[in-house]
């Protein structure tokens, strides 16, 4: 329970971008999936998403359905919106401590993964360079910055939400697990930490929904797509 965390990769884990273009008498093709306020999604950007995704959840290309490809330009257009309002504010840049942070945190789910050899080799499989990896990373965590200045201090959680998540999920947690229970008083700001949490994903789906009502934003769905010459 208390490893559960903030899962901004499903909101706007809009990080993601590939590559899928045609050649052509040595020229470069690929496709407008889409536009936001005018700024152009390619289809080199989606099956980039879709690529850098798996890479993430440790999966293969292959595996990703339609409905997850969808999402995934989904989550791209989330991305340009929340740009949008990056570029629109004095959000502060991500430091290369906390890049390098967490890219050490992605670096331990893969086995193998701990000499530098074997990393190499998974950013490799999943055509990911490091420098690709520090450039996403640092947007990932400049758009969590933007969201959490945005709506955190919109959030309060009051000592009975706290004392119910406490009865109703964590102690039946414990003793499912044969674990003894923990006093109320020692995991409380864990507890409220993680409602917090829960909240801002579910203000930022607001916000993303009024941000995209006020915006001109054109996909595949309204039947747009066009080529376009890529020098």
């Amino acid at each position: 329970m208390m490893q559960k965390a903030f899962n901004f990769v499903l909101l706007v884990a809009v990080f993601l971008t590939g590559s899928c273009c045609a050649v052509f008498a040595g020229q470069i093709f690929d496709r407008i999936v889409a536009t936001v306020n005018g700024q152009i999604i390619l289809q080199s950007d989606w099956d980039d998403a879709v690529r850098y995704e798996s890479f993430i959840d440790m999966r293969s290309v292959q595996d990703f359905s339609p409905a997850e490809r969808k999402a995934a330009l989904d989550h791209l257009i989330d991305q340009e919106l929340l740009k949008e309002q990056m570029r629109s504010s004095d959000a502060p840049r991500a430091s290369e401590a906390d890049i390098e942070k967490r890219i050490v945190e992605i670096r331990k789910q893969y086995p193998g993964a701990e000499t530098d050899a074997g990393w190499q080799a998974v950013l490799a499989q999943h055509n990911v360079t490091p420098t690709e990896l520090r450039a996403r990373v640092g947007l990932t965590l400049e758009l969590m910055s933007l969201v959490d200045a945005r709506l955190r201090p919109s959030v309060n959680i009051d000592p009975a939400s706290i004392e119910r998540y406490y009865n109703q999920e964590l102690l039946p947690q414990l003793r499912q697990q044969g674990s003894g229970a923990v006093p109320l008083a020692e995991v409380t700001p864990k507890i409220k930490e993680l409602l917090t949490q829960e909240k801002v994903s579910e203000l930022l789906v607001a916000w993303l929904q009024n941000l995209r009502a006020g915006s001109d934003i054109r996909t595949p769905d309204a039947g747009f797509a066009s080529p376009v010459q890529v020098q």
